[in-house]
């Protein structure tokens, strides 16, 4: 019994990065992803559900805040935030990258729809990274509210 409910719980969460990117996730990025997934398979954001585009959008403008896009590469070349730097969060060196940004910095992290970006800040969190914020709806809400991207 304890088998097939380990099976049944740890195949959605394969799913979700499977269909997250082409490369496969590194460990510490299946273990951010295991935790943002609830017993029934769904995506469990609660702890951290987001800032909206509006709030969003005021911690982008202000001095001295760096902007992540965690997609793929591929997603981040058909549009951006200005200004954003790629860091896809399903690359095997994503942790690697984290050490070469400082953790005193504040840092406001998107994706696609915030699930990936959820999961990059628990990752980030991990490395003792402090001031995040990641956007709730990701990129798609951004685009839904007239918000610009570049490519």
């Amino acid at each position: 019994m304890l088998t097939r409910r380990t099976l049944l719980l740890t195949l959605p969460v394969a799913a979700v990065l499977a269909g997250c990117a082409d490369s496969p996730a590194v460990p510490d990025q299946a273990d951010a992803a295991a935790a943002l997934t609830t017993a029934d398979g769904s995506q469990d954001t609660s702890a951290d559900p987001g800032l909206a585009v509006e709030d969003f959008a005021q911690v982008v403008a202000e001095a001295g805040t760096v902007v992540i896009d965690v997609r793929t590469p591929q997603e981040y070349a058909e549009g951006h935030l200005d200004g954003a730097v790629n860091l896809d969060v399903s690359a095997p060196e994503f942790s690697q990258e984290l050490d070469g940004l400082d953790p005193a910095a504040s840092y406001a992290v998107y994706c696609r729809t915030g699930v990936r970006s959820a999961a990059a800040l628990q990752i980030m969190r991990d490395h003792g990274f402090t001031s995040l914020v990641h956007l709730a709806g990701g990129v798609t809400a951004w685009t839904k509210a007239g918000k610009p991207v570049v490519s």
